[in-house]
C-alpha cells in the first residue's frame, strides 16, 4: 500500500495535514475547526473516526484550536511534549490523552518512526517533524524565525519536506494593519521565515534524494503565492535542483493528495 500524503491547509488562520500508511493514520497539528477538519478529510475520502493519532508542533492556535472537537471528543491520543500539552491544555480548558516524548528524541506509531527536534519559534517547545514511513521520509519546519545547524541537519533525510515561507520582508514592513511589535515579532529569530530565508535554508537542505517541496504557512496580507514560488523556483534554479517538484500550501483548500 502506498503512503499517502495531503496537506489539509496551511497558512497564518491553520495549519493541518494527513499521513497515511498500512497501519495508521495521523494528522499533523489540528490548527482548523474541527467541522474545517472533518470536511477536509472528507475531500480525499477519510473521517476523524479513523485517526490513530495526532501529532502537536506547538500550541499557537493555528496549530491546536481543532483539538477539542477531535482528539478529546474522539478519544485520539495525542503525540507532543509536556511543555506544549501544558500550554493547550489550559488555553483549550480541556483534557487530552497525551503521549509525552522529550524534545529530539523519537517515537514509533505503528510503521512510522517519528524523529522530533527543537525549532526557533516564540512557544513554548516547539518543534519539527522527520517523520520516517516505508515509502520514504516526511518534514515539517512550518514555524521558525532562522535555520539552526540542527534543523538543517535533522530534516536533510527527507523526500518530502513542508517548508515555511511566510512572508516578503518589504510587505510585511509596508503592511498598515500590521503593529510595529508584531512586525517586530515576525522577523525576529524566533518569528516566522521570509521566502528569501526559506530559499536559502532549502539551499542548505538539498539533497539528491529530495523530491518534494512543499511551501507552507504564507501569510495573506504580507506574502503572495506568485512570489514565494518565484523565490524558491529561482534559488532550485540557481543550484540546479532541478530533481526537486515545488508547490505551495494554500489556507482555504488541501494540496492533491501525493502517493509516496
Amino acid at each position: 500500500m502506498a503512503v499517502k500524503f495531503t496537506i489539509l491547509g496551511s497558512g497564518s488562520g491553520g495549519n493541518c495535514a494527513y499521513v497515511e500508511t498500512a497501519e495508521v493514520r495521523i494528522l499533523v497539528d489540528a490548527g482548523f475547526s474541527p467541522r474545517q477538519i472533518r470536511q477536509r478529510l472528507a475531500s480525499i475520502g477519510r473521517t476523524p473516526e479513523n485517526l490513530t493519532a495526532i501529532l502537536v508542533t506547538h500550541e499557537h492556535s493555528d496549530h491546536v484550536q481543532g483539538l477539542s472537537g477531535i482528539a478529546a471528543k474522539l478519544k485520539i491520543p495525542i503525540y507532543c511534549n509536556r511543555a506544549t500539552q501544558e500550554a493547550f491544555q489550559f488555553q483549550l480548558e480541556a483534557k487530552f490523552d497525551c503521549r509525552l516524548f522529550d524534545t529530539g528524541a523519537s517515537f514509533e506509531i505503528g510503521d512510522l518512526l517519528v524523529d522530533t527536534f527543537a525549532i526557533p519559534h516564540d512557544a513554548q517547545d516547539p518543534v519539527g517533524f522527520l517523520i520516517r514511513t516505508p515509502a520514504g521520509n516526511i518534514g515539517f519546519v512550518t514555524d521558525l524565525g532562522h535555520t539552526t545547524k540542527l534543523v538543517l541537519e535533522r530534516v536533510r533525510p527527507a523526500n518530502v519536506l513542508v517548508l515555511e515561507s511566510n512572508h516578503d520582508v518589504k510587505m510585511l514592513q509596508d503592511c498598515p494593519r500590521r503593529s510595529w511589535s508584531l512586525k517586530q515579532r515576525i522577523l525576529s529569530r524566533h518569528g516566522h521565515l521570509s521566502n528569501e530565508a526559506a530559499a536559502e535554508a532549502a539551499a542548505q537542505i538539498m539533497s539528491a534524494e529530495l523530491k518534494h517541496l512543499y511551501l507552507a504557512h504564507l501569510s495573506r496580507e504580507c506574502n503572495r503565492p506568485e512570489l514565494a514560488h518565484y523565490v524558491m523556483a529561482e534559488q532550485l534554479h540557481h543550484i540546479g535542483a532541478k530533481h526537486v517538484q515545488l508547490q505551495l500550501a494554500a489556507q482555504d483548500m488541501p494540496c492533491k493528495t501525493l502517493e509516496l
